[in-house]
């Protein structure tokens, strides 16, 4: 499956729940369909964003570790 990244939200150095509500907000300002990448560096973000994922009906495409940094690909 291919995708472009409409947007990236760089979170890091940010520990929960500020992750969720920037996520949250930059969702709200993309198209359907369009695709946002987040970085994080709190290891929590990993089960958070699968959480919010599934309970706001977004898709998680990618889920990844890059050195110390977290990286998500959430398509609205």
């Amino acid at each position: 499956m291919s995708y472009e990244v409409k947007q990236t939200l760089d979170a890091r150095g940010l520990n929960c729940p500020l992750p969720i509500m920037r996520t949250k907000t930059a969702l709200a300002n993309l198209k359907n369909r369009d695709v946002l990448e987040v970085l994080t560096s709190d290891p929590g973000s990993l089960k958070d964003i699968e959480s919010f994922c599934v309970q706001t009906g977004h898709k998680l495409l990618l889920r990844t570790q890059s050195q110390e940094d977290f990286i998500f690909h959430i398509r609205k």
